[in-house]
């Protein structure tokens, strides 16, 4: 088992272009139920012997536990997709986890911030800095950087307001082309058509997407570029001997080292400004591209055509935003009408 399991991840990896963060969850899913079946002593039985019953025991072992339904879901879903590929393969004849049943999971409607909220939010990040002023931070300013930084290491950016430029581009671009936070971080300079505002996107499983960005977005790239300049000549001055750790010239955005952002790195990006706006709103990345959506619907656009932007495969998986939309109707009513 633990053979054929190995087999099925790099089958997901090789073949099925699966994101490495499904590829992990796969494995620690497929791994805890080998656990299961295999106390201390124990070696995991064959294959053949693992029957629908065998699951379905698995499963209230993790109700008994208290895992929740999307938790389990999950596992389940792994355990699905490894069956069926062990039947591909040859080594089963029938996929023991097809018949058992997925928890029935709460339909959770995306929270959502008004288009007024969210304009609101990146209009406030336009009037802070230097970027407020009518031509923009000089082109050519050079950056600040510590003082005391040690040889062969590049120093941190010390003024705000310049990371400010990286930041602001950033976030237009997650809300104005819908994209995830992974997509943004995979961004490379290649990958954008400034003339006509298109991005080719990778998304889930590798899948290629073109989606167009607004003149909002342009508007702060175009200021950010002249600070990923100045952040890329910095670090290869002082890199140009380390290949390991050389800046990635590619990347459209960068941190301080001229090294691409992490996802983790555009999360903690976006807490510091909610903060620094002093609003009381729960927002991380993926809030932005939940506000595209919904506010593509709200003004009219087709939900098929909003499929294709998220790069959604499913359109039941785009609906949601349908629900998320008339919440917001109702919440308009409910504030407006006299008679409410």
């Amino acid at each position: 088992m633990k053979t054929a399991i190995t087999k099925f991840l790099e089958y997901l990896h090789a073949v099925k272009n699966s994101s490495p963060h499904t590829i992990s969850n796969y494995g620690k899913d497929l791994g805890q139920f080998v656990a299961y079946l295999s106390p201390p002593g124990l070696a995991p039985p064959a294959l053949a012997a693992v029957s629908h019953s065998t699951i379905r025991e698995f499963v209230a072992h993790l109700h008994d536990h208290g895992l929740q339904k999307s938790s389990i879901a999950r596992k389940l879903a792994a355990l699905r997709s490894f069956f069926k590929y062990c039947v591909r393969e040859g080594l089963l004849k029938e996929n023991p986890a097809r018949l058992v049943p997925t928890p029935k999971l709460p339909k959770r409607i995306p929270s959502v911030l008004t288009a007024e909220e969210m304009n609101g939010f990146l209009n406030q990040l336009a009037e802070m800095g230097p970027s407020a002023s009518a031509g923009g931070a000089p082109p050519h300013k050079p950056l600040r950087m510590a003082p005391n930084a040690s040889p062969g290491k590049p120093a941190k950016v010390t003024d705000e307001t310049l990371l400010l430029r990286r930041d602001r581009a950033l976030l237009e671009l997650l809300y104005a082309a819908g994209l995830r936070v992974s997509e943004l971080t995979g961004l490379n300079l290649s990958d954008m058509d400034q003339k006509d505002r298109i991005l080719r996107v990778r998304g889930k499983g590798d899948k290629e997407r073109i989606v167009p960005y607004g003149s909002k977005a342009q508007e702060a790239l175009d200021k950010y570029w002249p600070l990923r300049d100045e952040l890329l000549l910095h670090t290869s001055k002082h890199r140009r001997s380390r290949h390991r750790n050389a800046p990635h010239t590619e990347a459209v955005f960068l941190n301080y080292a001229g090294r691409r952002l992490t996802t983790r790195s555009v999360g903690r990006i976006v807490k510091k400004y909610i903060r620094l706006v002093n609003v009381n709103w729960d927002l991380h990345p993926h809030s932005l591209r939940h506000a595209f959506a919904t506010h593509l619907l709200a003004d009219g656009a087709d939900l098929r055509a909003i499929q294709e932007l998220l790069g959604h495969q499913s359109l039941s998986t785009t609906q949601k935003y349908t629900h998320a939309s008339i919440r917001q109707l109702m919440d308009i009513y409910d504030k407006s009408h006299p008679h409410a």
